[in-house]
């Protein structure tokens, strides 16, 4: 068969504006991928070949758009490899990692071209670029530089085989943890085993049972909507005890699918590529490009909040373990009776639970609230339109239009967990925004979450951590879907990463007040508007605990520093250096089987290595920001506007301190998060 009948015959070689879901077979992936990488490389020949002198627009420019069809490409597949995938998929991915590493790699070591990108650096300040053009060269350099450009042969080789070996390293990584969360299930034939669980949480573990072919009894996995109501309300002490175990020692079983060999070898090899880099640490080599700029910084600001919410952490926990004692005469709180005993004081304390408020977060309510929240803000439309070719029937798609009619997005929203779909929630992209030759090219925005399903008697009932998550990704979809700039690789949340989770933290905030929960919080059979006395609770409950989730946050931002701001070349047992790192945020005793490491999927197979204290960071951010807007009205449109116009559309265009204090006036202030935390 010719090139161009491979090409006629693979959707994904032709030109396609939205993903062509329905016309992919698995086999068109990788000669899709050996085509696109050979074009793009063709287009990196074509700029290292122009005899004319190195310019903005021939060099730069032509850099940033050469290899879209290569990114469409990538970012189909490896969507799919995390919302919807099987052994096939990720062989393939397994596949072609290594050679999209190397081909980064082909591109960045490239010295022909890096020649010419420096000549255009040296005379960056008489080209008369715009901030934009100054952004994308100065990225475009660094990208260079950071990644090897200036190293001697030797070293360059020694780092392609590095960035070959983590790419296969984090992708197994991750396949392990989606396989041992898919392989354990909890079978229940005695009813009384599900003692406290509320009714729609008993049928939904029957639904699953029968869907796992099983014709009687109750399952229950560690997929988060089944595996969070059973931590909270079974009665059975043991029971609780074997799904904790369970949860907390994926990747640590000494068996095929242990991670444990997998977190020193990619801790070691991020170390010795910053090391051939000329960094102390993979986390300076990370942290330069971030807000926080240094290790040291990154320390001083989670002890900083640490010394504030130890002491109420503390309390919260002595007050939890004295009412586990007198309920139930539990002598030694444990980590399997954290949420069990939590929910059980909250309703004591605020007569609330989930069970009361899941009712008025009916699924597609929801959906319609942050729709109607979005459009109060800044004037958004979503229309739901069943013309979207989509990878799976429970995938939701939209078409976003502001107030003027104009076309702003296509919005995909996939919502239930499936076998092949990885746990958590995320936002991601199909096709990103730019401008060029005058036309403005509009991206396709995805949410991926797991909430809980429907039943047969009720539809998908959100408990409110669900609503929260519902409105954190929404808020990462506003700063994609809202993008408004040049250059792809600036565009939406093509940001600093500890400034990314804004937009996401700041919309949570909505679900707290009154004005918002009563555009979308009903009834789902009687249509009722939530009640002013639930919402009180809500407000007053906010803070609950609030000082144990603050350590439980820093203790991971201190696990992830502890892997990535050392040599780790002397940690040899992947449990003890956990349990070191965990030490001064403990209030638990440790559990010997479990091992979080070993599925911290965040900073061994996701982007946040060196990163995870963003989210935090992020909510000092999001508390000084959302307090603008509650000093102002929390549908103010003029303050609504200026985080549209500062933060939302500017993506990675400017420094983002630069863009905060645009929009703030002013430097965030850690105080702002303490006294929301109740923690001042």
């Amino acid at each position: 068969m010719s090139q161009s009948q491979t090409e006629k015959n693979n959707p994904l070689l032709q030109p396609f504006d939205t993903a062509p879901f329905s016309k992919i077979k698995t086999e068109h992936f990788k000669p899709a991928f050996l085509q696109a990488i050979k074009d793009a490389k063709a287009e990196i020949d074509a700029i290292t070949g122009n005899t004319e002198e190195p310019t903005f627009e021939n060099t730069i420019e032509a850099l940033e758009f050469a290899g879209q069809q290569l990114d469409r490409i990538s970012s189909v597949f490896f969507n799919l490899n995390s919302a919807e995938t099987n052994d096939d998929i990720q062989k393939i991915a397994q596949e072609v990692s290594p050679l999209l590493s190397e081909f980064s790699n082909d591109i960045t070591l490239n010295e022909a071209l890096f020649k010419r990108i420096k000549e255009v650096y040296g005379k960056k300040d008489i080209l008369g670029l715009d901030v934009e053009q100054k952004t994308l060269l100065e990225k475009k350099y660094k990208n260079f530089s950071r990644n090897g450009a200036n190293l001697p042969e030797d070293k360059k080789k020694r780092l392609r085989q590095i960035d070959a070996k983590l790419s296969k390293l984090t992708l197994k990584f991750g396949e392990n943890v989606l396989a041992e969360t898919n392989k354990y299930q909890l079978y229940l034939t005695d009813k009384e085993d599900l003692d406290g669980l509320p009714e729609g949480e008993k049928e939904a573990a029957a639904q699953l049972a029968m869907a796992k072919g099983k014709d009687n009894g109750w399952m229950v996995t560690l997929d988060y909507p089944s595996y969070i109501p059973f931590m909270k309300y079974a009665k059975n002490r043991e029971l609780r005890k074997e799904l904790s175990i369970a949860f907390g020692s994926k990747g640590f079983h000494n068996d095929a699918l242990d991670n444990q060999e997998n977190v020193l070898k990619i801790a070691n090899l991020r170390f010795e590529r910053a090391q051939l880099l000329g960094y102390k640490t993979h986390a300076h080599f990370v942290l330069e490009e971030r807000m926080a700029e240094s290790p040291q910084k990154v320390y001083d600001f989670l002890n900083e909040i640490l010394e504030k919410a130890k002491p109420a952490a503390e309390k919260e926990f002595k007050q939890l373990a004295d009412f586990a004692k007198n309920l139930d005469g539990i002598e030694v709180l444990e980590k399997w009776d954290g949420s069990y005993y939590s929910e059980k004081l909250k309703q004591k304390l605020f007569d609330l639970d989930d069970e009361k408020l899941k009712p008025y977060f009916k699924l597609e309510n929801v959906i319609d609230g942050v729709f109607k929240v979005a459009e109060k803000l800044f004037d958004l439309n979503f229309e739901e339109v069943t013309d979207i070719d989509k990878y799976h029937e429970d995938v939701k798609t939209y078409r976003v239009y502001d107030g003027d009619g104009n076309f702003i997005s296509l919005f995909y929203a996939d919502f239930h967990p499936r076998p092949g779909k990885r746990g958590g929630a995320w936002m991601t992209s199909f096709k990103s925004q730019w401008k060029r030759n005058g036309e403005n090219v509009r991206p396709h925005i995805s949410n991926v979450c797991n909430f809980t399903p429907s039943t047969k008697s009720k539809p998908s009932l959100l408990t409110f951590n669900e609503v929260t998550t519902l409105f954190h990704e929404f808020g990462h979809g506003l700063h994609g879907m809202l993008a408004d700039t040049k250059y792809p690789s600036l565009s939406g949340t093509s940001v600093y990463w500890d400034f990314v989770e804004l937009p996401s933290q700041v919309m949570e905030n909505w679900c707290y007040e009154q004005e918002a929960l009563e555009l979308f919080a009903k009834h789902y059979e009687t249509g009722e508007i939530i009640p002013m006395e639930l919402i009180t609770k809500i407000k007053e409950s906010a803070t609950f605990q609030e000082g144990m989730q603050t350590l439980r946050q820093l203790s991971f931002g201190l696990l992830d520093m502890s892997w990535h701001g050392i040599d780790p070349s002397q940690i040899i047992n992947v449990k003890k250096h956990e349990d070191e790192a965990f030490e001064g945020t403990k209030l638990y005793p440790d559990t010997p089987e479990t091992c979080m490491s070993t599925s911290f999927s965040h900073i061994f197979q996701g982007g946040y290595s060196s990163g995870y204290y963003s989210y935090k960071w992020a909510e000092v951010l999001d508390a000084d920001a959302f307090a603008y807007f509650k000093e102002q009205g929390i549908f103010n449109k003029e303050v609504a506007s200026r985080f549209k116009e500062h933060v939302l559309s500017k993506g990675g265009t400017e420094n983002p301190m630069v863009l905060y204090k645009r929009f703030r006036g002013a430097e965030p202030k850690v105080e702002a998060l303490l006294e929301r935390a109740g923690l001042l």
